[in-house]
């Protein structure tokens, strides 16, 4: 299964448009705004929600708790590294490595590849296309994809307020 999001620009608020390897939207995504950490809800083509991804406040490192079909899951960490990011999806043992630029993501379960995750360099907007190997790993693959989308944007953002301050 190839999913590719893309972020859609000129929005309110972030949205992303999921579109399957056939160029068919199955799902969008949403973040919430005006409120306590970050959070995004996914939903599929009926527009019932799928997904909740929700930032742990005041941690360390990041955190965020995935929710999946209204029953939480499991929750991934940004470990402390470095050179290269690298994530932990607690409850299922899973670790997401990333290349040193952090456009490149490997997702592994006992050294086992679920997923790969490429992140477009020069693009108008964040643009992520995943290809997962078991179709029953989809929804969690997903909601992986977006939180590391919203620790890179953090990070982004402290950047930007460090050079301005």
């Amino acid at each position: 299964m190839k999913l590719h999001l893309k972020q859609k620009v000129f929005s309110f608020v972030g949205r992303f448009s999921i579109k399957d390897d056939q160029g068919s939207e199955k799902y969008y995504a949403e973040s919430q705004i005006l409120s306590w950490g970050r959070k995004y809800r996914v939903y599929n083509q009926y527009h019932e929600e799928v997904i909740f991804i929700q930032e742990k406040i005041f941690s360390f490192l990041p955190k965020y708790f995935i929710r999946i079909n209204g029953v939480d899951v499991a929750r991934i960490e940004k470990q402390f590294t470095f050179f290269k990011p690298k994530y932990e999806l607690i409850a299922h043992g899973w670790e997401i490595d990333g290349d040193w630029t952090g456009h490149d993501y490997d997702i592994k379960h006992q050294g086992n590849l679920i997923a790969s995750i490429r992140k477009e360099w020069f693009t108008w907007g964040d643009s992520y296309y995943v290809d997962i190997n078991d179709d029953q790993h989809e929804l969690m693959c997903l909601a992986i994809v977006i939180a590391i989308d919203c620790v890179l944007d953090a990070q982004q953002a402290n950047n930007n307020a460090g050079a301005n301050g």
